[in-house]
């Protein structure tokens, strides 16, 4: 993010947080509705850095997931994407990533942090969820055919003990993974149509995930 970055007047954003390893349609068609749904004015793509929940050394090197995010988002004028996490020492929580942003831009009306629902319903193993949860509102990104019951259980868990409503919304292309992609690549199969060609031609060209 650049200096002139940090003083914009942005009044709705949305965070998409995630290892993006790699990025795929299923989170730019996510990012997208949700900034269609509540008429963003940005989308922030923060590839995570040492996220908690996840093992650092299964992860692919943070600057090739940097630069597929990059190539990915770069036909939207209303993403963007951010180094914050993959710059910043040490285990990376989403509750200081957040509190960095609203210090950053300091005319935030309203900010969303995009997320899977399989993620909301681990949500109060986060660190300092109480204090997540008034910082910024939560959209849970649904496959076609997700069950909404254990969802829609913990939604009402988190209100009843927070007073605070998580949004859903269905995004029929997350049936595309990550996981998925990555074996494809190592079973030399095709990965076209599933992300941007320009990501597809990135990952080919440097070899990611052959081993």
């Amino acid at each position: 993010m650049s200096f002139f970055d940090a003083f914009r007047h942005d009044r709705k954003i949305a965070v998409m947080g995630g290892t993006f390893d790699p990025i795929h349609y299923g989170h730019l068609v996510a990012a997208e509705a949700v900034r269609d749904r509540f008429q963003l004015d940005k989308v922030i793509f923060i590839p995570a850095g040492n996220p908690p929940h996840k093992n650092s050394k299964n992860i692919t090197d943070s600057s090739h997931r940097y630069n597929m995010t990059m190539l990915a988002t770069a036909t939207n004028p209303y993403f963007e994407v951010s180094r914050i996490e993959i710059d910043r020492k040490g285990i990376t929580y989403t509750v200081d990533t957040i509190k960095q942003l609203r210090a950053l831009y300091c005319a935030i009306d309203e900010l969303y942090f995009i997320t899977g629902a399989d993620a909301v319903l681990e949500i109060l193993t986060w660190h300092k969820v109480e204090e997540l949860l008034k910082l910024c509102n939560f959209v849970a990104a649904t496959r076609p055919g997700f069950d909404l019951r254990d969802l829609e259980q913990k939604l009402h868990e988190i209100k009843s003990k927070y007073g605070k409503e998580i949004f859903h919304i269905e995004i029929p292309s997350l049936a595309i993974s990550s996981t998925d992609i990555r074996n494809r690549v190592r079973s030399n199969h095709t990965i076209k149509y599933l992300l941007p060609e320009s990501v597809e031609q990135y990952i080919l060209k440097y070899g990611i995930y052959r081993e």
